[in-house]
């Protein structure tokens, strides 16, 4: 039986579109490959099969051809038009400062003379609009498929923030923020840029493995506090970059000490080289402290990042200093 239904299928396809041929019982499966579907001569085959003695039931299943090299990429990258490097600010956990030193970076990196953007993916507590004085405007599309970028003191930013009320929740699931993050990032007309800074949500999630995954990264910047708490998830966030295959650029150890303004004592408020400390044990570069100062605080909060209100202050040039060990690290 098994020979004759062959018989028949080979007299309508040829022996590379035939996939298999399966008898189970009286049920016959036959699988093709390359082949358009073409509804007659499937009934035709059909009917043919059906005739054969002890055969009841006949499905005939359309296949792609096998390849061994893929038409299409199973995962395409995502195309970020424009933007030559791509940096992560992140950090294990939420609270250690990680936005404040992304805008802070960025902003210091473009004063270093590079063509600097920032994106806001952390997209269930965006703080870029607040930080760059931003919050509350809408986003601009002049042609209705791509929008205008924010600009500010020379770098190019946006944020899901511009697109919803900041008193509304994003209840989303991963795949739908990852979407949100995928349009905004390609769909924004970033102009020519040296560096974009990705201000990432903490934690090791599905939108952080997605950017590591959709987009060719080419370090990470890793933010804690000197604090043994905050030190074992800023472990956690160097692992998973390295699972991902994304560079290190190195650890930033914020809230690294509070200087006394009356007196002038140093106070390890959170410790003492904890993120300094676990760099070295980890490998991986140590960038630099931020210290814990209200200046930075209120700046931020008024839209007026330090790097830009204090330019010539010890806190912008801590950040100064960070960013040119990142433009040393990019080969920029």
């Amino acid at each position: 039986m098994e020979e004759k239904i062959k018989e028949l299928v080979g007299a309508l396809f040829a022996q590379e579109q035939i996939e298999s041929v399966k008898v189970f019982g009286k049920r016959v499966i036959i699988t093709l490959q390359n082949v358009a579907e073409d509804k007659e001569i499937t009934e035709r085959l059909k009917a043919a099969i059906e005739a054969v003695e002890g055969v009841e039931k006949v499905s005939i299943v359309y296949t792609a051809v096998k390849s061994n090299v893929s038409l299409k990429p199973e995962n395409p990258k995502w195309e970020i038009k424009g933007v030559k490097k791509i940096i992560g600010v992140a950090s294990g956990k939420g609270g250690v400062g990680k936005s404040t030193t992304a805008v802070n970076l960025a902003l210091a990196l473009a004063k270093l003379g590079l063509k600097t953007a920032l994106f806001d993916a952390d997209i269930y507590g965006p703080s870029i609009p607040t930080m760059l004085g931003y919050e509350g405007v809408g986003a601009v599309s002049y042609d209705g498929k791509t929008f205008e970028p924010f600009g500010y003191q020379d770098i190019a930013s946006m944020s899901i923030g511009t697109l919803i009320d900041k008193d509304v929740p994003l209840i989303w699931r991963g795949a739908k923020a990852c979407g949100a993050i995928e349009q905004l990032l390609t769909e924004v007309n970033w102009g020519e840029i040296d560096v974009m800074v990705i201000d990432m949500p903490p934690g090791t999630g599905d939108i952080q493995i997605t950017l590591s995954q959709k987009i060719d990264m080419d370090g990470a910047v890793i933010v804690s506090t000197p604090q043994d708490i905050a030190l074992i998830d800023a472990v956690k966030g160097v692992n998973m970059f390295k699972r991902v295959n994304v560079p290190i650029l190195g650890i930033v150890e914020n809230m690294s000490y509070y200087i006394c303004e009356k007196c002038g004592t140093r106070v390890d408020i959170f410790g003492h080289e904890g993120a300094r400390k676990t760099a070295e044990n980890m490998g991986v570069p140590f960038l630099g402290e931020i210290p814990l100062h209200i200046d930075i605080r209120t700046n931020a909060d008024n839209g007026t990042p330090i790097v830009v209100a204090k330019p010539d202050s010890p806190h912008t040039k801590a950040y100064l200093d960070i960013a040119a060990k990142v433009k040393t690290e990019l080969g920029l």
